[in-house]
Order: C-alpha cells, then structure tokens, then sequence
C-alpha cells in the first residue's frame, strides 16, 4: 500500500534513464512509457528485501509466514505477471500497514492481521498489494519523479558518510515516502476484486477491510494512524466503490471462501502491540531494552521510534536527531574508527572516557549534505559484550539550541538490572470460542484483560460493545501484563 523510497533506488533508476521505453502494462493494457523495466524492477526487488527484512524485522512464527505467503502465492499465480519471483512476508511491526516492493515482494504486518476477522480479509489485503505491483505503479512514479530528483540522489551518494547521516536523519522526520495517486489506488482497488474472483475468494469481505482500517484510526484518538490510510490519499470513499461494484456484480461471481475459522487459529497467540522484548519507552522518551539490559533517556518533548536496527528521536523543531544503533568494530577504538573515518566526516580527535561506568569513546563530527551542514557528536559505549554507537546531530545554525539536551540524552546510556524492567512478556491475542450467546461487553467481563472495551471492539470487527454473538463464535481477547511505566 505505501512503499518508502531508498535513496539509492531512485539512484539506479536516475542513472539508467537514458533507457527510455515504451511498453504495455500487463494489468491495464495500457501503453505507457516508462524508464523502469521489468528486470530492474526485479533487481530493485533482490537488493532491497534482505534491508527491509534487517531493518523491520519478520515476526518469528513460521505457521503465520507460510499462511500469508501460500495465500498470496495463489492469487500472483492467477495475475498477469505470474512469473515475477514473487515474495510474501508478515514484517514483525503492531503498525496497521501493508506494502509492495518492485518485482513481486509483498509486506504485511502482523498489526493489520491482529484487526482482520477472516481469510478473505486478508486475501483482500494481498490482492491490494499485487495489484500495485502487476500495475507497475512504483516503476510509474518512479520514471515520473526520476530525472526531477537525479541531481539531488546522485549528489548524495557521492559520500557513503553523508549519504547515511543524511538519509538517517531525512527518515527520522518521515519524509522519505513515495505516494500512490487517487488513479493508483483505486486501480489496485479494482485489482484486488480480479485476484479475489480468480482465487474464489468472497469480495463481500472487501467493505469490511476499508470500514476496519477507518475505525482502527479514529479509535487511536488522534494518534499515529494506520500507515494504510496516513501514508497514501484517500480515492474517495473506497467503502462505498467497494459496495458499488459488488451490486453491479452477478451473484454467481462474488465468490465463496471465507474462511474464518483458519485465519483465526493462524493468528491465535500473535502479539498484540508493540513486543517489550525488543525495547519499549517509560513516558514516551525512557528507553528500556530488557534483552540486552540498557536505557537511554530521550530528551523530554521528542518524538521517539523503535526500530528494529536503531532507536530514533526527533527534537519538536525537527532540526536534531538521536540515534542508538550497534557499531561497527570489535573494540570501542576500531568503531569510532570505522564511523568517524569515512569519507565527508570531518572529526575531532576521539577521546576516551567512561559512561556510568561503561568505557566509551566520544568525538564531535560535522558533515556536508545537500541540506547544509550537519553538527554533532558521537558516543561509542560498550556494553554486555556488544559496541553501541549513539549519535546526536543536527542542523548547525541550531546546535547551540540543540546541543545541551543532546549530551545529556547521550551520558544517560546506562546497564539496567531492575528485575521489574527487564522481566517484560509481549501482550497477545487470544481466541476464545463462547459457550453461550452473550455481547462483546459481557465477554470482555468474563474475559478481563489489559486492554479496554473499545479495544475489543475494534479487534473482533463489531458494531459496538452490545452486540450480541451467538454461542460458539469465537473471538478475540487479549491476555498478558503491559511494561511498567
């Protein structure tokens, strides 16, 4: 659904422009010129998987991979580019979200399946997916967007250095994403109605996608939206396109596989939320990681994000960043070394020290990128065997504003050994079939749990929490103890 564009993508499509063809795109059977082709597309695919899955992480249940990625097979067999080496994945991350990488690789989230209620939905979801990629509308928007940002992509990666601080910093603002336009979307909106009538799959269940994704967003009360309607406009009310089109369709063709009873024993036990166990915040800026038993303390006020490879926080003026990641090297010495010495850094001489009592290494650096200049400064700490680099920087007219906070955010590194923040289990989902007729407000008291009632009801897809369900039907509840805060 969304697909956040690498630098270094755009770059490869820049340099091969001068390729420019025209050809006809399988799904629509339009002729369209287009500067991507399909090897490249498959290429960008190949290289761009294994940093997806390093960065975001796969969530570790193989009966839950092998689910989504036969259901998706199915359906890539029956499109027009039943040949591309296509590749489905449930990415480990509690954001509601999906997405689709040139050359047939597909993402889901295990957030979004938590909010689904049947197999169909999923199919729905896939097909989405598909349809971007079998409609080629990445290799479209890039061949639009190419030659007007060649300059800025191939000036960028001259230094690998700045490329990376750059792009780092660029990512920890969320400005690196590529949008499908109204015209995209509701072509793969139409697509996903082909795949599911070509798999049988019931399209009745596609209304109920797009009713779930807008309830899952206005019940987080003005927080972080689903990444399915935040990161991409909305083609109108798609609900009602969907319920359009399934009146104008035969009865006979809107297909019968549902399957809700295997979709919910696929994703009985899946964590719900964010997993503790690969660090989680105390008031939005403590950072706790119970596994390998440190915190950092965020400066009060950022925005902070967990990632699967680093930890990011983002002053309120988006003019500084601090970023925890594990080092390069061996020895505190060899990844400062391996940091500092790059090409575009320019850096003061590392000095030696301690952080409540860990050994580290610290230095200053600044780097030149298409931005200006960026300032900051980089701690090298060791810790339970493993070099930690933490890097605070900024826009340089602004760190004297930033710097301060900075310092202290990174002197806060430190072992912890309080049992009560280490011994964390991730919430999960629970399916549980109910021996008599009874509303999703009686369940919940008989089924008490971490999350509140509203919860419930958006996770088991009802109406409000006085609908009733009949005796064995199962639903979700969620079980399990929240981190301390």
């Amino acid at each position: 659904m969304d697909f956040r564009i690498p630098a270094m993508v755009v770059a490869a499509a820049a340099l091969t422009a001068f390729v420019v063809g025209c050809a006809v795109n399988p799904a629509t059977g339009e002729r369209e010129i287009s500067l991507v082709s399909e090897s490249q597309e498959i290429a960008m695919g190949r290289e761009y998987d294994p940093q997806i899955v390093a960065s975001m992480g796969l969530y570790p249940d193989s009966q839950v991979q092998r689910y989504v990625r036969e259901i998706g097979l199915r359906m890539a067999a029956r499109s027009e580019r039943p040949n591309l080496p296509w590749t489905f994945r449930v990415i480990d991350d509690p954001i509601v979200n999906a997405f689709a990488v040139p050359g047939g690789y597909i993402y889901i989230t295990r957030g979004i399946l938590g909010y689904m209620d049947n197999e169909a939905q999923l199919a729905a979801v896939l097909g989405h997916e598909i349809g971007h990629v079998t409609a080629r509308h990445t290799a479209q928007q890039l061949t639009r967007t190419q030659l007007a940002t060649a300059g800025l992509v191939v000036g960028s990666i001259v230094s690998e250095t700045v490329a990376g601080v750059a792009g780092t910093a660029s990512q920890g603002l969320g400005v690196l994403f590529l949008k499908f336009g109204r015209d995209d979307e509701r072509q793969s909106d139409a697509l996903a109605f082909r795949y599911m009538g070509r798999t049988d799959y019931d399209v009745r269940e596609i209304p109920d996608v797009f009713q779930m994704l807008a309830r899952v967003s206005a019940g987080q009360g003005g927080g972080r939206v689903p990444e399915w309607l935040s990161t991409h406009p909305d083609p109108g009310n798609r609900r009602q396109d969907a319920l359009d089109r399934i009146a104008a369709l035969p009865a006979d063709s809107l297909g019968s596989i549902v399957r809700r009873d295997v979709f919910l024993s696929t994703i009985d036990d899946m964590v719900y939320g964010a997993d503790p166990r690969q660090g989680y915040f105390r008031d939005g800026t403590d950072f706790i990681h119970p596994d390998l038993a440190f915190r950092l303390v965020f400066p009060s006020g950022w925005r902070t994000v967990n990632q699967t490879q680093a930890v990011l926080g983002g002053s309120p003026n988006e003019d500084a960043i601090i970023q925890l990641t594990l080092a390069q090297g061996t020895s505190l010495d060899a990844a400062a070394r391996t940091f500092l010495g790059q090409e575009g850094l320019q850096a003061t001489q590392p000095q030696r020290t301690t952080t409540n009592g860990l050994s580290s290494v610290t230095s200053e650096f600044t780097a030149q990128t298409q931005q200006g200049t960026l300032q900051g400064v980089a701690l090298f700490v060791e810790h339970g065997g493993r070099i930690y680099r933490i890097l605070g920087y900024g826009t340089q007219q602004r760190w004297r504003s930033n710097e301060a906070v900075v310092r202290r955010s990174l002197a806060s590194f430190a072992r912890v050994t309080d049992r009560t923040l280490l011994d964390v289990e991730p919430l999960r989902i629970d399916i549980v079939p109910i021996d008599r007729a009874m509303t999703l407000a009686e369940f919940a008291q008989r089924n008490p749990g971490p999350v509140d009632l509203d919860a419930l009801v958006l996770l088991n897809q009802a109406n409000d929490a006085q609908q009733r369900f009949p005796a064995g039907t199962r639903l979700k509840r969620v079980v399990g103890r929240r981190p301390p805060s």
